[in-house]
């Protein structure tokens, strides 16, 4: 098996256990023969690319003759979202781990981490991207070393990933038009790969605050692999939920500090703005190239809205993704509201510098944001 990043066993996690075990565990795709499988990553890639030409012509974020920095597209299986996604944690939760390792030593999660260690730290995470590489469509991996197997751009660039056998599996369980469907997940996906590649700032300025973040936490390291644990115990049949029954925090839950939570706030607010656009755009485009995008829009909602069982919203609760379904609605809406009164290119002075981007609070109020940066730009 190839090592993620290096010394996938030293410190706290053992990254290369963890790909292992979510490997070993993760559900197998849906059946279908060799001929159909090569026919899927072959149309995934055609439709990607096509994408590409629609998202750029639709959100006018990149000037006509313009190229910018290209990252790759990767068809992959469930395998390797999970390779690639032990890599990017890896990445960002390098400087949080070393943080976590110096306060070993005479801190009351001290005796918790020396006896979980990091190979079963490493199974537990392992466990949690099992029950994730089953349900992610597509991915715009921002913070993406490139490894061995996985290919990413030139100068900390990222890449785009598809998971075919997941978009298989749900095109199949929504009864949808195959070839609509697959279109309709590359517009959404292309959208953020046209967010990170059309907006040069927008990489550095998203890993600074998730970085700032990190080096901010005062969090116990004992509770983190608590939080872990219980993730991890949902997916045998444990209940992640306190005594009283409430659900149990979500790990983004843990923040302490004043400083963490007006990060967390900034943080919130870019995600929503990112989803939201890329919602925004894979519905407007939509109607041009995807006869069926109404029907697979109604199917989808509904699908994302109920998740697949109490399981699922319950470690959706716990890993905080519920937090992510609010970001693609309000995110949307902010989008279409400003785009109604300022236009596209109006809207895309989002993209201007981070002092342009939207607070939390503006996500909320869009008339804010257009007083705030068009009357204030144009006074």
């Amino acid at each position: 098996m190839t090592s993620i990043g290096g010394a996938g066993t030293s410190g706290m996690v053992d990254w290369n256990l963890a790909v292992a075990t979510a490997t070993r565990l993760v559900r197998p795709g849906p059946e279908v023969s060799r001929d159909e499988a090569r026919e899927v990553v072959a149309e995934l890639r055609r439709h990607a690319k096509a994408a590409e030409e629609h998202v750029r012509a639709y959100t006018r974020m990149i000037p006509e003759g313009a190229e910018p920095h290209d990252t790759p597209v990767l068809v992959v299986d469930r395998a390797g979202w999970i390779k690639a996604n032990v890599a990017g944690f890896r990445e960002l939760l390098t400087p949080l781990l070393g943080k976590m390792q110096e306060r070993r030593g005479g801190n009351p999660g001290s005796a918790v981490l020396g006896a979980v260690g990091g190979k079963v730290t490493g199974v537990e995470l392992g466990m949690l991207l099992s029950f994730l590489a089953s349900r992610i469509l597509g991915q715009y991996e921002t913070f993406a070393p490139a490894t061995r197997d996985l290919p990413a751009g030139a100068n900390g660039g990222g890449r785009l990933l598809l998971v075919a056998p997941n978009i298989v599996h749900v095109e199949r369980e929504l009864e949808v038009s195959p070839h609509d469907f697959r279109l309709w997940v590359c517009l959404h996906e292309e959208t953020h790969r046209t967010q990170f590649t059309a907006v040069p700032w927008l990489r550095d300025h998203l890993q600074g605050e998730i970085q700032s973040f990190l080096a901010a936490t005062d969090v116990d390291p004992g509770t983190v692999v608590e939080r872990l644990r219980e993730a991890a115990q949902a997916l045998t049949g444990g209940r992640p939920e306190g005594e009283d029954g409430e659900p149990a925090p979500s790990l983004v839950e843990l923040v302490q500090t004043p400083e963490q939570r007006e990060i967390l706030g900034r943080l919130t607010a870019v995600m929503s703005l990112l989803e939201g656009h890329a919602d925004y755009v894979m519905d407007g485009v939509g109607p041009q190239v995807v006869p069926s995008v109404a029907e697979i829009r109604e199917k989808f909602q509904a699908r994302r809205a109920r998740g697949a069982s109490r399981l699922d919203l319950a470690l959706r609760r716990l890993l905080g993704l519920d937090a992510k379904l609010r970001q693609y609605r309000d995110g949307e809406r902010f989008v279409r509201a400003v785009v109604d009164q300022v236009g596209m290119d109006g809207f895309n002075r989002v993209w201007t510098s981070p002092n342009t981007l939207p607070t939390k609070t503006e996500i909320a109020a869009p008339a804010d944001w257009i007083a705030r940066v068009h009357r204030k730009a144009d006074s």
